[in-house]
């Protein structure tokens, strides 16, 4: 058993391309050390700024041997009427690297076909390796990629260097025109560069010993511990961001924590604004006290040991005073106007080409939103909502959220509360833009939900209308995030208005502009939203075919359509499931051949009025159950025509000759089916999924 080692050394790499770029090269290594058949122990990762990195022991020495049996041609080719193996048949033999001997007959599905036994050995693992690793390096995904000199790989930065070592081994790694060694790089600054790495096992300590800490691990830890005893010994908290801390770890390769001040004077700013110049644009973490008020002291981290660190101190200090005096200076100049005058600066701001300018935008937000209030039953917040939609985007035209553009919303509330507005709508307008991603928080205002559903719906409308609708991977204006959001807040909200009606409310609001084609935009977004809606609904673990059935029913009501999936998920289990499949599948195979829904009861038999009657029953039922939302009621409904159902196909011809007898029947085999594809779509169930 040996230890491999692979180092990719590169030009710095964005902090958010690390951690995403080292587990791909993980898995990669990994699963091609299984696909090659090479058996392995303990897999480490190892990543900065400068390199990804995998360790791994236990390798084996050798592929495992393989045994195969590959199919060949039918008997009936392979072999003379003689029963003398023909060309076919040895040709066979031959591409399988086989002699005759190990050719064997196998019976299948009644024909019999030529089979080879073959034995593989496994080759030595250092002559598997290269091309292993070599596809793992290439194969990792970046989110951008870049080109350099003639080369044609393109990766998210050159690659510098290569470590590729099996034991004290180099193997012979090469991409585009870097050869491995083992040779990997220290500190840029505080080494002398050049770092040799005997083997594997000592590959952490010797780059400790150049500066870097390559566990990543070990190093957030470090600067977690750093950061909190900087504070401290000031007498204050550190607060701890999880993902700043990530990236701090994936900028630097050994990190010195320290605790630098501010003028107090500038804790008369927003707490927001202070902590987005913190932490968004220096990467500092902000320091509390003990009741969680902001202190005037920040810690940074340095890319290095603590020496000169006094004047380390004095430069960040500088640079973001520089900063705050900048953020006050924007949050004074704001303040001298209302927020009524920068909402009609948004005159001379385009929103998109062929959508007019912002002022449109909020226009239309606006009377979008007083549908809306009226629609979602919030007529009592109806001037409060329409007062948020037209403030809604005002504090885009401040110098604040100009500098801050993260500060969208989070102003607009700050000023509003400033000038008095009205406390629903200060919140409302810093609401309206959740959630921003799918999974965050929604709104907790009728302001917020109005108005950010009236906002994002716009969007989508505007934007389809244009005909730019995202395809493959490119989503340039985030409409997926957008239709989304509109998904979490209609079904976190138990908006009960279909979707298409949301849809088509929206498209009203551009007037004659799509007027001509509303029916075809409207439908391009539904099939936009479904593809939304499956993924989510099969996020959360349902089975595709429990979703494409409910989906598939033409019903947009999205808390409807969440709690239908949910529960015929649930009734699938049951073994009345069984009884209402049975149902719909044999009442669906003939109700398609029935022209309408009429009847003519002179014409009905005994069976026709009990099945009749059976139906009626189920129908009342399932409105009942509808109405309340009980969907596991509505789905036994329509199971217990289970029996009458097979009790009318043991008595009766459906199809009989006399056609008015025939159609009695017919509708009454569609009624039931109209009564399953209200629900969902049952002929999308696969029964075999569930064994």
């Amino acid at each position: 058993m040996k230890e491999l080692l692979l180092e990719v050394g590169v030009e710095e790499l964005p902090a958010r391309f690390v951690f995403p770029g080292v587990e791909q090269l993980k898995t990669n290594v990994t699963r091609g050390l299984d696909e090659a058949r090479l058996s392995y122990g303990d897999v480490r990762t190892f990543s900065t700024p400068r390199r990804l990195a995998v360790w791994i022991s236990g390798i084996a020495e050798r592929q495992a041997d393989l045994e195969q049996e590959i199919k060949g041609p039918p008997v009936s080719i392979a072999y003379d009427k003689d029963g003398n193996l023909n060309q076919a048949g040895q040709g066979f033999a031959r591409s399988q690297k086989v002699s005759t001997a190990d050719l064997v007959v196998r019976d299948i599905e009644g024909r019999e076909y030529l089979f080879a036994n073959r034995h593989v050995t496994g080759q030595a693992a250092e002559d598997v390796l290269p091309d292993l690793l070599e596809a793992a390096v290439v194969g990792i995904s970046f989110p951008k990629n870049m080109r350099w000199g003639d080369l044609e790989l393109r990766y998210a930065r050159p690659i510098r260097w290569l470590v590729a070592l099996l034991e004290e081994k180099v193997l012979p790694v090469q991409i585009a025109n870097v050869a491995a060694g083992r040779c990997s790089q220290g500190h840029r600054q505080l080494s002398s560069g050049a770092v040799m790495i005997p083997e594997p096992r000592q590959y952490g300590v010797c780059l400790e010993n150049a500066f870097v800490i390559a566990d990543a691990a070990e190093r957030r830890n470090s600067i977690e511990l750093q950061a909190v005893e900087a504070a401290e010994a000031q007498g204050g908290r550190t607060v701890i961001d999880g993902p700043l801390l990530d990236e701090v770890c994936n900028l630097v390769e050994y990190p010195t924590g320290f605790c630098g001040q501010f003028d107090s004077a500038f804790l008369s700013l927003p707490e927001e604004v202070l902590v987005t110049s913190m932490k968004e644009h220096q990467r500092y973490f902000p320091v509390v006290d003990d009741s969680g008020q902001l202190m005037p002291l920040f810690v940074g981290v340095r890319n290095g040991t603590s020496e000169g660190i006094a004047l380390v101190i004095e430069g960040n200090e500088k640079v973001l005073a520089a900063r705050l005096a900048d953020a006050k200076f924007f949050y004074d100049e704001d303040r001298k106007h209302s927020l009524d005058d920068h909402a009609r600066a948004l005159r001379a701001v385009v929103f998109q080409e062929g959508l007019g300018t912002m002022a449109d935008k909020v226009e239309r937000i606006r009377n979008l939103a007083a549908v809306l209030s009226d629609l979602l039953d919030y007529s009592a917040q109806h001037d409060t909502i329409l007062r948020t939609a037209l403030l809604a985007k005002a504090d885009l035209t401040t110098q604040m959220v100009y500098e801050f553009p993260e500060l969208q919303g989070t102003m607009g509330r700050r000023y509003a509360e400033l000038l008095n507005e009205p406390a629903a709508v200060a919140t409302g307008i810093e609401e309206h833009y959740l959630p921003k991603f799918f999974g965050d928080s929604v709104p907790k205002t009728a302001e917020g939900l109005v108005v950010g559903l009236a906002d994002k719906l716009d969007t989508l409308a505007g934007y389809f209308g244009l005909g730019k609708i995202p395809t493959g991977s490119q989503d340039p204006f985030a409409l997926r995030r957008q239709a989304l959001a509109v998904v979490q807040l209609l079904e976190q909200h138990k908006v009960h208005v279909g979707l298409d009606v949301l849809c088509g409310k929206a498209l009203d609001q551009y007037g004659q502009q799509f007027a001509g084609r509303r029916e075809q935009i409207l439908t391009s977004l539904m099939d936009f939203f479904k593809l939304r809606l499956r993924s989510v609904l099969m996020d959360k673990g349902h089975t595709y075919d429990s979703v494409d059935a409910v989906l598939n029913s033409k019903s947009w009501n999205v808390p409807e359509l969440f709690e239908r999936v949910s529960v015929l998920e649930s009734f699938r289990a049951r073994e009345t499931f069984v009884k209402l499949y049975t149902v719909l599948e044999r009442a669906a195979n003939l109700a398609s051949k029935g022209s309408s829904f009429d009847m003519n009861d002179d014409l009905l038999t005994p069976p026709d009025w009990e099945l009749r009657r059976a139906v009626e029953r189920a129908e009342e039922q399932t409105q009942q159950c509808w109405q309340n939302r009980d969907w596991q009621g509505y789905l036994e409904a329509m199971a217990a025509l289970e029996t009458p159902v097979a009790a009318f196909f043991d008595t009766v011809m459906v199809m009989d000759e006399d056609p008015n007898i025939r159609q009695n029947r017919l509708a009454l085999l569609k009624r039931i089916a109209a009564l399953g594809r209200r629900y969902a779509d049952f002929s999308y169930i696969v029964m075999e999924a569930r064994g």
